[in-house]
């Protein structure tokens, strides 16, 4: 999922806004005499940066020669350090933006872009409970502050408090009907509640104010999760057409390919994803689940192979390796090691103990397949794979009763399950 939250406030949408802290400074600052000390008009812009014209570091150079001027003082000064803060932020050097927002509130309390610029470094350092703080008296000294609502919306998400944030997200959206981030933000919310349609109602207003390669994603993603894949393959088109070094939205929308068994376009998707970023893990072991499709076994465990050795403590991906190999029956033992170092990364998973359960079948170790079958049926009852799998297990040990009842239990479930298992190169045995 993607969310704007990356850049916390838009950039430097709030530059030009700053001024009026001051008095109609930003008026002042076009038409003040020559300064005391050195400082250009030029520098002043920079450090504006109105419409983020300028790089970062010419934006700092700006700011710190504003400050160093001598020419404001006070709270008339507060404006050039918020800016070397957000200037800050946006490089990712969050101390630095911290101190510089500081000195701004030492000046001016009641600067509310400090306390949302501040607000934002915490957020990126992931110190929630600080940013909403910050974020609050940002609100408090500016109740229409519509940034300050959808930054302190996102903290909330990130939490986890999804009501709390469809709140702030909803306040930002009354307060400016068209605010992106804040549509793009409650949409995720509602998508992480699973309510789709409100989830697309506010990824298309999002659009609407400002068709990003970020929401068409976000949407795309939605409609995939109700299966409507062709607009989601419309979705991430756009995206990959705003942005055509996105890996991610080639890989989403192979994903979607793949769940249509168009293998041959979703593996084209997932190919483009790992040209444009090779060091994802996550893009190798979609690739890996497109040729396991193919049943082309060895190119999947290539590719698992590639993602464990990126991820190396990521437990599902040694799960996929694991399948890989017990479905095409090579290499069981070294399948037997990626799942249960899987299951020491990730314990109690049902998947990895079914396929477990399916290495120790083909490895004879019938006792071992009944227990690890069972553990997968201790969390997910109605799962037809293990049911079958146990009962071969059962009647491979004489359990003729117990054996005939799993698999009856499985069929009932799934009537095909005995031919997903003889693809399997395991059947029932005569009689």
């Amino acid at each position: 999922m993607k969310n704007s939250a990356g850049h916390i406030m838009n950039k430097r949408c709030m530059a030009a806004i700053a001024y009026g802290i001051g008095g109609a400074l930003f008026a002042a600052i076009a038409v003040l005499p020559a300064p005391a000390r050195a400082v250009t008009q030029q520098q002043i812009d920079w450090c504006i940066n109105k419409g983020s014209r300028f790089d970062l570091d010419l934006q700092i150079n700006g700011c710190t020669a504003s400050i160093q001027s001598g020419r404001w003082s006070g709270r008339a000064l507060a404006w050039a350090y918020t800016d070397r803060c957000i200037a800050y932020k946006d490089e990712g050097e969050y101390d630095r933006a911290i101190v510089d927002c500081n000195q701004a509130l030492d000046l001016d309390p009641r600067d509310a872009f400090a306390w949302n610029a501040r607000g934002a470094a915490y957020h990126l350092e992931h110190d929630y409970d600080r940013a909403i703080s910050e974020y609050s008296r940002a609100i408090q000294v500016d109740p229409k502050f519509a940034e300050a609502f959808h930054n302190r919306g996102m903290v909330y998400a990130a939490k986890g408090d999804l009501d709390t944030a469809i709140a702030d997200y909803s306040h930002a959206i009354a307060l400016d009907p068209d605010d992106a981030v804040a549509y793009n933000g409650r949409g995720n919310a509602y998508k992480d509640k699973k309510d789709y349609d409100r989830a697309i109602a506010d990824y298309s207003n999002a659009i609407r104010s400002a068709p990003k390669n970020t929401y068409y994603f976000n949407r795309g993603i939605t409609y995939r999760l109700q299966h409507q894949y062709d607009r989601a393959i419309a979705d991430f088109n756009e995206a990959i057409r705003l942005d055509p070094k996105d890996a991610s939205s080639y890989n989403s929308r192979g994903n979607v390919y793949r769940d249509e068994k168009d293998l041959d376009h979703a593996l084209a998707d997932y190919n483009a994803a790992i040209r444009l970023n090779p060091d994802s893990a996550l893009y190798h072991n979609n690739r890996g689940y497109a040729y396991e499709d193919e049943k082309d076994y060895d190119t999947a465990v290539a590719d698992f192979s590639e993602a464990v050795r990126l991820e190396p403590d990521n437990a599902s991906y040694r799960n996929s390796r694991c399948w890989a190999r017990a479905v095409s029956g090579r290499d069981l033992q070294e399948a037997l090691a990626d799942c249960t170092q899987s299951l020491k990364l990730r314990p109690d998973d049902a998947n990895t103990f079914n396929s477990r359960g399916l290495v120790q079948l083909k490895l004879g170790a019938f006792a071992q397949a009944i227990a690890d079958y069972g553990a997968a049926l201790a969390n997910n009852p109605q799962d037809a794979d293990s049911l079958y799998g146990r009962g071969l297990a059962k009647l491979k040990t004489g359990d003729t009763a117990g054996g005939n009842a799993d698999i009856a239990a499985a069929k009932a479930i799934r009537p095909d399950i005995a031919k997903t298992f003889a693809d399997y190169g395991l059947g029932e045995p005569p009689g």
